[in-house]
């Protein structure tokens, strides 16, 4: 990588470390998401602690941290292998953010916009996954984790190039979900719409 590519990685990385959760919660007078619900600040914990439009605010500013850093870094003449690093540093910012003593959500809305701009069927079939596994199962945790898994599988189909940057920060996700994935395996995961009852 170049010297401009890592100083820009670490760029993405403190746009990723701006967490949206915590500052919206902070802004509508809600509970810090670290501390109830889930103790994820994510979209999600925010959904059940402030409802819908708090959580929507929320989702769209994750995804926009990702995706930004790397929409630009296509103009900026990066590769592809430095911009998988781009993405993969906004993520590490929402997961382990530094301006929030690295304790972050998931990254699961970050890493979809920082997936997104490599092509539209991408964003599609990440969307699609998820939502068809949400559906059948009621599990968020587990519809992120199977999208998580099939997304490398969608890349090398549309772009094979981001195959293996793509890979990383898939593996990011899933091992941030490993806490999820010991309670779906002991059937202790509780499906989305038995933990809350969402405010208008």
């Amino acid at each position: 990588m170049s010297l401009f590519a890592l100083c820009y990685m670490l760029f993405a990385y403190l746009i990723g470390s701006i967490s949206s959760a915590i500052l919206i919660c902070r802004i509508a007078n809600l509970p810090d998401p670290r501390t109830v619900g889930s103790n994820n600040p994510g979209a999600t914990n925010v959904l059940r602690i402030g409802g819908r439009w708090a959580a929507l605010t929320v989702l769209i500013f994750d995804i926009l941290k990702g995706m930004l850093p790397v929409w630009a870094g296509y103009y900026l003449g990066l590769t592809h292998f430095e911009l998988g690093m781009v993405a993969l540093g906004a993520c590490l910012g929402h997961i382990f953010p530094i301006f929030f003593k690295f304790k972050g959500g998931k990254g699961v809305a970050t890493a979809f916009g920082s997936i997104a701009p490599i092509a539209w069927g991408v964003a599609g079939s990440m969307i699609g996954t998820w939502l068809l596994v949400f559906l059948i199962s009621g599990y968020s945790s587990l519809s992120a984790v199977i999208a998580a898994l099939l997304t490398p599988l969608y890349v090398w189909y549309f772009k094979p190039e981001y195959t293996f940057p793509v890979a990383l920060v898939c593996c990011l996700l899933i091992y941030r979900h490993h806490d999820n994935i010991q309670r779906l395996w002991r059937g202790q995961e509780s499906k989305i719409w038995s933990k809350f009852k969402i405010k208008k």
